[in-house]
């Protein structure tokens, strides 16, 4: 996993500002996956901010460029990653696809959507990396439809182990604007969490699935 450090904490501070992520250690939110979190992360929010929004569309041109090459296409993570992924292909100059979770019902049944070419480079953007379950499928069907994957940029990872693991074996590179630790940093520092609630939230990173709170 790659990441510029400035880039992570401007990112983390810049998510925390507009509330894009939530942190409150005492009144857990609920996963769909079932777990308990002391943390809830909705990138969809950065498009309603203009600076934000464009500081994210070129965090991600840039970064895109100097660690995967320009690619031939930028494919956008449905539906999360579809806004900021036309964002960023729209800077680049390149054309769009997007991946959905699974093939559609009716019509043509494409999985994809838009036009791609086999054998063409790909870098795919997501909005967030918890499991990276999802994300990787997404990248597995564009595999299956010929592509080349140069790589995943994200806004965000909670950097689990298994995320790490599981794109460790899809050989597949991940760039990621901000990550759980520089958020952590940022969040103690402009005082939207005390020192009592970082331990807490060091605690849940470690085994998330599993973690319970007393309250």
């Amino acid at each position: 996993m790659i990441f510029n450090n400035n880039t992570a904490e401007k990112t983390a501070e810049l998510l925390l500002q507009i509330n894009a992520i939530k942190l409150n250690s005492k009144n857990p939110f609920t996963w769909a996956s079932g777990w308990k979190s002391p943390i809830y992360c909705d990138n969809r929010i950065i498009l309603s901010f203009p600076a934000i929004r464009n500081f994210i569309r070129d965090e991600f041109a840039k970064n895109i460029e100097e660690k995967f090459g320009k690619p031939d296409v930028i494919a956008g993570v449905a539906t999360g990653a579809i806004g900021i992924g036309i964002l960023v292909a729209e800077a680049l100059e390149l054309p769009f696809v997007y991946v959905r979770p699974e093939p559609k019902k009716h019509g043509r049944q494409n999985q994809v959507e838009g036009y791609l070419e086999k054998g063409q480079n790909v870098v795919v953007v997501e909005d967030l990396i918890s499991t990276g379950g999802s994300s990787l499928q997404a990248i597995e069907a564009l595999r299956s439809e010929g592509a080349t994957i140069k790589g995943m940029a994200a806004i965000f990872t909670y950097g689990f182990d298994v995320s790490v693991e599981r794109f460790k074996e899809a050989n597949v590179t991940l760039f990621t604007l901000s990550n759980y630790d520089n958020l952590l940093h940022e969040a103690v520092n402009r005082k939207y969490i005390d020192e009592n609630e970082i331990t807490t939230l060091q605690e849940w990173k470690k085994s998330p699935a599993t973690w319970n709170t007393n309250i």
